[in-house]
């Protein structure tokens, strides 16, 4: 089925330059908030901030090159990131980091926050970019992405999205330094709320749930390259046999199946976001032929890849 002459250079990974037309509705929103509807000629390099409204109801699944951290103030959404499903509620604070497949759909009407996009180096003069996941674990592979802040805390952390709101849209001298501390603080409180929560301790979980969860997050770095049970069996230190019992108990699907699934959502990723061909997503996917690939994306989401293309343009 897999010929594995691809590499991750071939997948589709969005720059922050790229990125805007992916999640905005519109460039000419008349919507009075972050960079909403701010020319980007007074865009601060390397940081952008929304406000949700404007923003596309259904998005990825897709690879960012940045950092994001959004803050859902009221409503409800679904996300997924990687293959961990995850439930957005009023206060809840959610991180993704460069490399990872994340998607986000089910947005409730009512649903609205802020979020933030950043390269690894914007905080460089205030924090370098290697020490940021050991600062804030929430921007880790280890860490917990989502988790929800206490009242007062969703206070403190909107307060400075909003004092970041003034910032980028004034044209005061030092704007951007500005952001830089107004984001690190954010980060801090976000930080506080995380070890109040003891996430930096979390309790501990049955053997097999840790397990599935190590498994979950080494095929979402790993899936491209290494596509057999074998292989995440070997990098966990456990027998393919095991691996398999123990997902299947705790998900109610084989390893195998958590494999097909992140490779459907690379599939989706370059169908949705490239003008490549399907015979060439087959092929960037290390598919034998373009027949293989098309059966295996009817077999994983139910419909041909280009119904699916279609729909979703």
């Amino acid at each position: 089925m897999f010929n594995m002459k691809t590499s991750k250079a071939d997948i589709p990974k969005y720059d922050l330059e790229q990125f805007r037309a992916v999640h905005r509705m519109k460039e000419n929103e008349a919507l009075g908030f972050g960079y909403n509807s701010l020319d980007r000629s007074r865009f601060i390099p390397g940081f952008e901030l929304y406000s949700s409204s404007g923003v596309v109801r259904d998005i990825g699944p897709l690879r960012s090159a940045f950092y994001r951290v959004s803050l859902t103030v009221t409503g409800t959404l679904d996300m997924q990131i990687g293959l961990e499903h995850y439930r957005h509620q009023p206060r809840t604070v959610a991180c993704t980091f460069p490399n990872q497949i994340f998607s986000k759909n089910n947005i409730s009407a009512d649903a609205f926050g802020y979020y933030m996009l950043f390269k690894a180096n914007f905080l460089d003069e205030v924090l370098p970019a290697g020490r940021l996941p050991g600062e804030f674990p929430f921007l880790s592979t280890a860490g917990v992405p989502l988790f929800c802040l206490s009242e007062e805390e969703l206070g403190a952390v909107v307060d400075l999205v909003k004092k970041m709101d003034v910032e980028v849209r004034g044209d005061r001298p030092g704007r951007g330094r500005a952001v830089q501390l107004y984001l690190y603080l954010l980060l801090l409180e976000v930080r506080r709320s995380y070890e109040r929560q003891r996430l930096d301790h979390p309790v501990p979980v049955a053997a097999g749930h840790a397990l599935v969860s190590r498994f979950q997050k080494l095929v979402g770095e790993h899936f491209l390259t290494r596509r057999q049970v074998a292989d995440y069996a070997q990098m966990l230190s456990v027998s393919a046999n095991h691996l398999n019992k123990m997902v299947k108990e705790v998900t109610g699907k084989t390893a195998s199946d958590g494999i097909r699934e992140m490779l459907g959502q690379e599939a989706k990723s370059l169908l949705r976001y490239t003008d490549s061909s399907v015979a060439e997503v087959a092929y960037t996917l290390a598919f034998s032929d373009p027949a293989s690939f098309n059966r295996f994306f009817k077999a994983e989401t139910g419909e041909t890849p280009l119904v699916y293309r279609n729909r979703n343009r």
